[in-house]
């Protein structure tokens, strides 16, 4: 489904961010993709979204090379959900946020209102339909970020830090969420704990390069690769 070959990107022409990236996520996977302040994680996603073009390589996804003219069709397969929700609910409602994606790829009026209310009726969020963004809660509109996504039908979802700042009854939900959908999944994350629970495999960067790749359990429980990388293994893990 995802594929990156050779891929090397700077934003300043200079200093590699990613460097000579090899990369093959299947479809159905549920990645996770850890690493210290500055490994390059946001960039791959922002690589994957045709928001950074690469300077070396090719990136393919779902068999189609990522370029200017096929970007259209590549960011219909994929939905995108910020660690900032502010900067994704741009519409006054819940509701109107999740119909405008919608009635931009040109579903009808009523075939989009189905949609959405499959959508939230499915995560549990009908009660958050008709409610203002600015009025409900961080976690709350996290959730609503996850539903205007899926309301699009993705192919492939990327998280961005989708637990930053929620409460533990909400951060509980997102978790439940995400192990639900049945989505191919790239996860970007510093809680170690969260990617342990939802993710069966584990990228680490480290630099812009693959420091480790493979199961999940084993990687995060390797205390001397995770310290090396500059960080700590996730708090289930650690002897009190």
């Amino acid at each position: 489904m995802i594929e990156f070959q050779n891929v090397s990107f700077s934003y300043d022409g200079k200093t590699p961010v990613v460097e000579q990236l090899e990369l093959v996520i299947k479809t159905g996977e549920t990645v996770g993709l850890i690493g210290a302040n500055g490994a390059g994680k946001s960039t791959i996603m922002k690589l994957l979204l045709g928001l950074l073009l690469p300077a070396e390589g090719k990136i393919f996804v779902d068999g189609l090379l990522l370029e200017q003219k096929q970007l259209p069709t590549i960011r219909k397969k994929i939905g995108y959900v910020l660690q900032d929700s502010d900067n994704q609910m741009f519409m006054p409602t819940v509701f109107e946020d999740m119909m405008f994606g919608l009635l931009n790829y040109g579903m009808s009026k009523e075939d989009a209102e189905v949609q959405v209310d499959t959508v939230l009726q499915q995560l549990g969020l009908e009660r958050l339909k008709y409610r203002h963004n600015h009025k409900i809660s961080g976690g709350e509109k996290r959730m609503a970020a996850i539903a205007t996504v899926l309301a699009m039908q993705p192919e492939v979802i990327l998280m961005d830090e989708p637990t930053t700042a929620l409460d533990p009854c909400n951060r509980r939900t997102v978790i439940r969420t995400i192990k639900s959908l049945p989505q191919t999944k790239l996860i970007a994350s510093h809680d170690l704990d969260m990617i342990l629970e939802t993710c069966d495999r584990v990228i680490l960067l480290s630099q812009g390069q693959i420091a480790a790749d493979g199961d999940c359990r084993t990687i995060l429980s390797d205390g001397e690769l995770l310290e090396k990388h500059r960080m700590e293994l996730p708090l289930c893990m650690q002897k009190i």
